[in-house]
């Protein structure tokens, strides 16, 4: 059985991946396999693998008025989101993710808090709404 795959959350990290690629294969040196390297490592990290498993809008609601956990509206290679990911560190799995490209619902909540707007990473907390926030606020939402 074939898993579908998204295209629209693989073409950033996809093409990060080919420049790197195009770089080892036709520009000689050692300089140009380090740098190849490196786009490998930024197509990995801006790939939905880094970021923890995306959860529906409703979902995240739910246990968010339950348990006060901040909500997270993200996208994959999205580069503030990639940001406040690795600034949060082993802090992200206290938060709720919601891919906006994989719900639906997610990006109509998302433009319903910002004007009818998608920027991403949006983070609703009980203190209040944060587009593209600092890290060390994010965390401050975090319970103890």
């Amino acid at each position: 059985m074939l898993i579908p795959v998204n295209r629209r959350r693989w073409g950033v990290p996809m093409l990060i991946a080919a420049a790197g690629m195009i770089v080892a294969i036709f520009v000689p040196g050692t300089p140009a396999i380090a740098v190849a390297a490196l786009l490998l490592v930024a197509s990995v990290l801006a790939s939905p693998l880094v970021f923890p498993q995306p959860i529906g809008a409703a979902k995240a609601q739910e246990l968010s008025a339950r348990d006060g956990r901040p909500i997270v509206y993200w996208r994959p290679g999205s580069l503030a989101c990639l940001r406040l990911r690795l600034m949060l560190l082993f802090r992200t799995r206290r938060l709720l993710w919601v891919d906006i490209w994989r719900d639906p619902q997610g990006l109509a909540a998302l433009q319903g808090l910002a004007d009818g707007q998608d920027t991403v990473p949006t983070v609703v907390a009980r203190s209040g709404t944060r587009v593209n926030p600092d890290p060390s606020w994010v965390r401050s939402q975090l319970a103890p």
